[in-house]
């Protein structure tokens, strides 16, 4: 993403937070760059913003492997998708009270309970995930909570290098890592690249 494209981002970002409490949706297949993209956004906006991942709501690994699932982490019935869509209603609601929130820990691939907590006068939520924009249920329910939904889309070359990276960087193999972006996570990319005509603009992602 060039620095001319994010400055435009940025401002946008920045009406969006210039209200009353808003979520900032974005979207976009495995490595796409969402968390890069959101990571900054939230750096630049300051106290205003606060990042809430979709990622925190994946199924334990116990819980994948009771399920037969392990093989697929990362498709939608992998994740916790109705706990998902119950914290952004608590989030839209923005209530007196702080809202603790999940996270994920990469170095583990477990998700984190009450990682961070978003205060009553954060106005701005950005929220990152593959299928924010899934048209079923309860994935469905997540469009009509977010004010806006960006769908980061760079060119599938630079998609598929960062991801492969991603994979090594957090511990698989080269191998492991080239066949598990063109195996399972290619799969899910198909599902997410399904949805993005639901989404309000299309972006390239960080870097």
């Amino acid at each position: 993403m060039d620095e001319a494209e994010y400055r435009i981002l940025l401002a946008r970002a920045r009406r969006l937070a210039s209200g009353g409490r808003a979520l900032l949706g974005i979207a976009g297949s495995p490595g796409a760059g969402k968390s890069t993209l959101a990571e900054r956004l939230v750096g630049d906006l300051g106290p205003t913003a606060q990042l809430v991942p979709m990622d925190g709501f994946h199924l334990p690994n116990a819980t994948l492997d009771r399920l037969g699932l392990r093989g697929e982490k990362g498709s939608p019935r992998t994740f916790d998708a109705a706990g998902y869509v119950a914290l952004l209603q608590v989030l839209r609601a923005a209530g007196p009270e702080p809202v603790d929130v999940p996270g994920f820990d990469r170095h583990t691939d477990e998700p984190v309970a009450a990682c961070s907590t978003v205060a009553p006068d954060v106005r701005l939520i950005v929220t990152e995930g593959n299928y924010l924009l899934l048209d079923v249920p309860p994935w469905s329910d997540l469009r009509g909570l977010l004010d806006e939904v960006w769908f980061c889309s760079p060119p599938e070359a630079d998609r598929l290098e960062r991801l492969v990276a991603r994979h090594v960087r957090f511990g698989r193999s080269p191998e492991a890592a080239l066949a598990w972006a063109t195996g399972s996570d290619a799969a899910n990319a198909l599902v997410v690249e399904a949805s993005r005509t639901r989404a309000d603009l299309i972006c390239f992602g960080g870097r």
